[in-house]
């Protein structure tokens, strides 16, 4: 597991009224490595936030600690189960 999975997974646990339905899956793609986030129904707009504030500072976070391992991140947010 990468730390950019970590950060991604704890923080949407924080924000999400159904932290148990949350669901990381990280995976090589096109050379960098892509994180899917999937949650539970009508928390999809507390990760998101308005205007897509949270989701754009979850990806800043995600970026930044992938850059601290000399890698590259991409993620994904998704509603309901992998």
């Amino acid at each position: 597991m990468s730390a950019a999975r970590d950060v991604v997974e704890v923080l949407a646990r924080a924000l999400t009224s159904k932290p148990d339905e949350v669901r990381v899956i990280e995976s090589l793609h096109k050379g960098a490595t892509l994180v899917e986030l999937f949650v539970g129904q009508g928390d999809i707009g507390k990760v998101i936030g308005k205007q897509g504030r949270t989701a754009a500072a979850l990806r800043t976070l995600a970026a930044t600690a992938a850059e601290k391992e000399g890698t590259t991140v991409t993620l994904e947010i998704r509603d309901g189960r992998p």
